[in-house]
């Protein structure tokens, strides 16, 4: 074997992943396993160890190095692997002389294989110059990194650091690449996205970035936004949602909460009725937008009636896509010594959120019948609409992975969109 990557957790992590394998690729490495870790649930951690188990059995003779928000915050969880060569942290990750040494055995001489640092320490944030995800028909870039907000739930800034930004001329420089390099759409992501620009020289806010991008890459077909805290959504960038057609009307939403109280627990920037206020607002001016949120289910001191708001939530914001999270205590955070809610309550109000969320995305797919769709292609049979819609397409369609094809919507799974090639009808896609 050469390099293999093993990705755990969010699309940030998926970019560094391929920073981390082109940096191991560039310094020559072989017969090196990379684990980028999870920190966000207990069961992130759990399934990283397990896999580094499986990969020590399969491969008997590599190194394996372990890395990510996980390994940062939890370095002797990973250390004390006698499966594991070396653990390194979240900033090292990133580094292309972190490979040299580890191409060369150097990384691996000394007697302490962990090589943690104190992440808070880290001011720096590179532009990491990706040109492009293997196997991926989109393209993330990272413009953003770290969290300057302590919510009483969240591990991640131990794990990430304080908020660094990477500057617009480099974003907009390296999202040229990508569309050079035949890209259609690219997701701009960060662990706080909507706090980019507070670090920089003039304090940018987001919304001059997406502006920046929209108008200096006119070749970039498709700009979409990944997960936002609507609180801090300066007014630029609802302006551009509301006029920019290659904006995509697809947000996801960090919400955690729909009660009040448990909102203030967690330490929360904005109420249930901003939650609520955004949507309607961003509805009005893209009627045709569609919603993700984040939830917590099971959160400390939650009460019936408080799950109840949170369950509200979905009908209340119009939420279609929906990532449910039973709450999972993380030691060192001020919410795991709050008094817990019972397992058992906390998994069955997680099935009761999947099961609203599932009866949302049920009510858009059948919405999509009779609509005209851009759809990009992923693979041979499958792609994604505007609003990030899984949609299934004829394998006869003669189209390859990163076109995007008039298709007219014609039915639906429980899960996916069933559509029809119209690209040559002359039929207009709205």
């Amino acid at each position: 074997m050469a390099i293999e990557v093993l990705t755990f957790g969010c699309r940030l992590n998926t970019v560094e992943s391929e920073t981390m394998k082109r940096h191991a690729e560039a310094a020559g490495a072989e017969d090196i396993v990379l684990v980028n870790t999870c920190a966000v649930t207990a069961e992130a951690v759990r399934q990283a160890r397990q896999a580094i188990r499986r990969a020590r059995h399969a491969n008997a003779d590599a190194k394996i190095v372990v890395t990510g928000c996980a390994a940062q915050v939890e370095p002797a969880t990973f250390g004390d692997m006698p499966e594991v060569d070396l653990v390194i942290g979240n900033d090292a990750k990133l580094r292309p002389e972190s490979y040299s040494a580890i191409a060369d055995k150097r990384a691996f001489a000394a007697a302490d294989k962990i090589r943690v640092n104190d992440i808070f320490s880290v001011r720096d944030t590179a532009g990491h110059m990706i040109e492009g995800l293997e196997g991926r028909t989109r393209a993330f870039v990272q413009v953003q990194n770290g969290c300057d907000h302590r919510c009483t739930f969240c591990i991640i800034p131990y794990g990430r650091g304080n908020s660094r930004s990477v500057p617009a001329d480099a974003a907009v420089e390296q999202i040229k690449r990508l569309v050079d390099n035949g890209y259609a759409e690219v997701v701009l992501t960060g662990v706080d996205i909507t706090s980019w620009g507070a670090d920089l020289e003039t304090q940018p806010k987001l919304g001059r970035l997406v502006e920046r991008i929209l108008h200096d890459v006119a070749g970039l077909k498709r700009l979409r936004i990944s997960s936002i805290d609507s609180v801090e959504a300066d007014e630029r960038l609802i302006e551009l949602i509301g006029a920019e057609q290659r904006l995509m009307p697809h947000l996801h939403l960090s919400l955690q909460s729909g009660d009040d109280m448990i909102l203030k627990r967690m330490k929360r920037r904005h109420s249930r009725a901003d939650a609520v206020h955004f949507t309607d607002r961003i509805r009005s001016l893209r009627p045709d937008v569609v919603f993700g949120a984040d939830i917590i289910a099971g959160f400390p001191t939650e009460t019936d009636d408080m799950f109840e708001n949170s369950l509200r939530l979905v009908d209340d914001c119009g939420l279609t896509h929906l990532h449910v999270f039973p709450y999972s205590p993380r030691p060192g955070t001020p919410a795991a010594r709050m008094p817990p809610v019972d397992r058992a309550v906390v998994k069955q109000r997680a099935l009761r959120l999947r099961q609203a969320g599932d009866a949302a995305l049920s009510r858009h797919l059948s919405g999509e019948v009779g609509a005209y769709r851009p759809v990009l292609i992923e693979k041979s049979g499958l792609g994604r609409t505007e609003h990030f819609t899984l949609t299934e397409l004829p394998k006869s369609l003669a189209a390859s992975a990163g076109d995007i094809v008039a298709t007219r919507i014609v039915g639906h799974t429980s899960r996916t969109l069933l559509a029809e090639d119209v690209s040559s009808n002359g039929h207009r896609v709205t």
